[in-house]
Order: C-alpha cells, then structure tokens, then sequence
C-alpha cells in the first residue's frame, strides 16, 4: 500500500485513532489558525439547487440576480477578516463544473483525525469531492474516512465540546443511515453522540445552532427540539437566542475565530450587538451574494487547524 492510499483512510475500525499533530480541530472555537476556502471565480448561483435548500427557493421568488463583480468584493471581505484575525487562507482548486465547491463545509469536515469526506445530495456537487480529496493529499493532511451509506453535507457535523458531536439529519442532504453510520465510528472513539433529526426546510443543523466560544453558543430556539435546548444547557452552556427569521438569513451561521472572537455577518445586526455587548470582537462583512445562494460564512469554510481545547 502507497503512502497516498493509507492516507485515505486512516480511521481505526475498532476506535483509538491517533489524533493529528499538525492538522485538526477538536472543537468550534478554539482558536483558528487555517482555513480551507473555495475558489470564488467559479461561483456563480446555481437555479437547480433550490430542490436541495429553501433559502435558494425564496431567492428565486424574490427576482434577485446575481452579481458577480459584487460576488468578489464580498469574498474579499471574507478573506481579509481571516488574514486580520491571523488565520492562513487555503483555497481549493478551480472547477467550472463545480460552482458551490464555494461552500468548504457541505464536502468535507475536519476532526481530530483527519478529514471525512460527505457525498453531497445534488447530483450537480457530488463532484466536489475531488478537489477537496486532491487538496488534502497535496497537504499531507490524513483523511479519516469517506461516508458511503447515503447522503450527508459537513453542516451536519456539529461539534459542541471536545468529544462531544451534534449530528443533525434531514433525510435528504443529510439521511438517517448516513448519520448513523459517523455516529458509529465517532462512538467507537469513544464519543458522547446527540442526533438531531430536523425538517428539510432548515437545511442543515449549522443553521440552528453554532459554538461561539467555550460554553456559549447561538441557538435559535424557535426552530430547535427543546430536547436539545436542553442538553445544551445540561451542559452549562449559556445560549444566546437567534430569531427565525434571522436564522432563515443565515444569521445563526457564524464562524467561531477563538479568544473572543467570531466571524459574522452585516446583516446578523442582533447577534452582532449582542456579542459586542459581552467583549466580542465581530468580523461582519456583507455576504448576500452567498447567504441567497443558500449558504453562510460558516457553510463557506473548513476549519483545517484550530488550538486544542
């Protein structure tokens, strides 16, 4: 066996896989050092999708157009937040054929492993799957496993303390079988598990419910189970409520930058002021061109390397 193909899967069947030294994260907030990005010159909106995502139905109903050149500016914007915030900027490769590689966090996610690699729901982004494969190979960066039992996005892959996995499941971008099926190798890991089934109107549970920091999380707790609203609580974790329609806005769909720090957007404005209010610096560039598309900063990147908690 090729030191490449032992790299592509490197999880043990039976748990106990060594943690990385160089690459992983085992948290949403320790502090971020890289991330994985996608090519904005291939992005454009995709009309087919809406199949898959409500928010892309809604901006179809409205008559918005896309924006290229404003498309741009905006990644820019994302970008520098990044680079101010002293993290390193990686980017996969160009794909005409695959516009929404774009949102980093549907065709892959990281762990303390390495990488899993989803299979997307939209037959239009299954291809994504190789440029991200063929970026961690160029980087030496093991992948853990690749999810075979049926469709599931990154989104869904939610981890709320070191150890400890939210995976969310809709039945269609993300199905039971599939989440099952990492639920198994994570608990073998030794892994405290929590699913969250959800309606397929909200996408991915990364639109409910992200880590800030240590202990603190953005919820919207109109469209969470109290179920879960509850276990986040047993666990002593301060909850700070996101409105629906907000939510529907991607505005829960925040990107965790450690110490105190947190990537969001201009149109999160009560999220915003509400971090601000308790000592959080808040990154909130524009992002619309990408939020209509179906996706927020946090769908929009893969965390490569963050400190360990």
């Amino acid at each position: 066996m090729t030191d490449t193909q032992a790299a592509l899967r490197v999880r043990n069947a039976g748990g106990n896989t060594p943690t990385l030294t160089e690459w992983g994260v085992n948290s949403e907030y320790g502090v971020l050092r890289d991330v994985l990005l996608g090519p904005v010159e291939t992005f454009h909106w995709m009309e087919d999708n809406a199949e898959f995502s409500s928010i892309v139905r809604e901006t179809l109903r409205s008559g918005d157009r896309f924006d290229k050149q404003l498309a741009m500016r905006q990644h820019r914007e994302i970008v520098d937040a990044y680079e101010i915030a002293g993290v390193k900027v990686h980017t996969t490769e160009r794909n005409e054929h695959t516009p929404y590689q774009i949102y980093t966090r549907d065709s892959s996610f990281m762990t303390p492993y390495g990488a899993v690699i989803c299979q997307l729901a939209n037959p239009r982004r299954r291809g994504e799957y190789a440029n991200v494969i063929r970026f961690y190979v160029s980087k030496g960066i093991p992948i853990y496993d690749m999810i075979s039992a049926g469709n599931f996005e990154g989104g869904d892959f939610n981890i709320i303390e070191p150890g400890c996995v939210l995976i969310g499941y809709t039945g269609k971008r993300c199905e039971e079988v599939s989440a099952k099926q990492i639920g198994g190798w994570f608990e073998n890991e030794g892994w405290e598990i929590r699913y969250a089934p959800i309606d397929e109107f909200y996408v991915h549970i990364d639109l409910m419910i992200c880590m800030l920091a240590e202990k603190l999380a953005a919820v919207c707790v109109d469209t969470t189970e109290p179920g879960i609203v509850q276990w986040l609580k047993g666990k002593g974790i301060e909850i700070i409520p996101v409105s629906f329609q907000d939510t529907m806005a991607l505005g829960c769909n925040v990107v965790a930058l450690g110490d105190d720090r947190v990537l969001s957007t201009s149109d999160s404005k009560d999220l915003n002021q509400k971090l601000r209010a308790i000592g959080f610096e808040v990154f909130d560039p524009d992002v619309t061109m990408f939020t209509k598309a179906g996706g927020g900063v946090h769908c929009m990147c893969q965390p490569l390397r963050r400190d360990a908690v």
